[in-house]
């Protein structure tokens, strides 16, 4: 199955998008109480056009993903017509949010003030009803898509969990394998300097009954030689 590289471009077009209307109710702001040439305005104006000018590249990344689903066919990535179809909407929802947006900043006309699904602020003329409709539909199922991802996401980290509390069993049954083998090494160690230190004794105590012995005999030996030699001065 080919890589859908949508979900990605998404997360990075939401994020922008919400910079870019913090972006915009901050020059709103300023433009309401500066002059028009002042630094401040100047700089807010600047700023709003560099993040619409990256959320429009990011944009076409994602218009170019949606283009390669509806080519090569949504069964290909795994999807419904009716996701694809929903993608397409997305794009245009955002296309409209930047060129509102660019049109305020350029000092053309004062689009209502958006959010990211689009909802018109209290005091601006409302959308038609089936605009409305139809964003309603649309952030209904962007929700609904959102949810599915974080379902997944959640069944991802929970296999992971899953997979580590197997591995940390196994390994807590090595760790006792190994000290039960060093158990037994220790046991075994223990009982041969038992017997080490046991015969050492024995040894000691046979040397000393030796050396015992070999002086009994030499003194044996010196008396018979002293008598011999007391017989012989006695007899000449």
């Amino acid at each position: 199955m080919s890589t859908d590289p949508y979900h990605a471009v998404q997360q990075e077009i939401q994020g922008s998008l919400q910079t870019a209307s913090t972006l915009r109710a901050s020059f709103l702001r300023i433009r309401s109480t500066a002059r028009e040439d002042s630094e401040e305005l100047t700089w807010a104006r600047n700023e709003l056009k560099a993040t619409l000018a990256a959320l429009e590249a990011d944009l076409e990344d994602l218009e170019e993903s949606v283009n390669v689903v509806e080519s090569t066919g949504a069964r290909l990535f795994g999807l419904e017509e009716a996701e694809v179809m929903e993608r397409r909407r997305y794009v245009g929802h955002v296309r409209r949010e930047i060129e509102d947006m660019r049109a305020e900043v350029e000092g053309g006309r004062r689009s209502r003030p958006t959010s990211m699904f689009g909802a018109p602020s209290p005091g601006i003329r409302s959308p038609a009803p089936e605009n409305e409709d139809s964003q309603a539909e649309w952030a209904r199922q962007e929700q609904e898509m959102m949810m599915r991802q974080q379902d997944e996401t959640i069944d991802t980290i929970a296999g992971t969990l899953s997979t580590i509390h197997e591995q940390a069993g196994l390994m807590g049954q090595e760790i006792g394998e190994h000290n039960e083998m060093l158990d037994d090494l220790e046991r075994g160690v223990s009982n041969s300097d038992a017997k080490l230190t046991t015969a050492m004794a024995k040894m000691k105590k046979f040397i000393r009954q030796t050396e015992e012995t070999k002086s009994g005999w030499c003194i044996v030996i010196l008396i018979i030689i002293l008598m011999a030699l007391l017989l012989a001065v006695i007899l000449v």
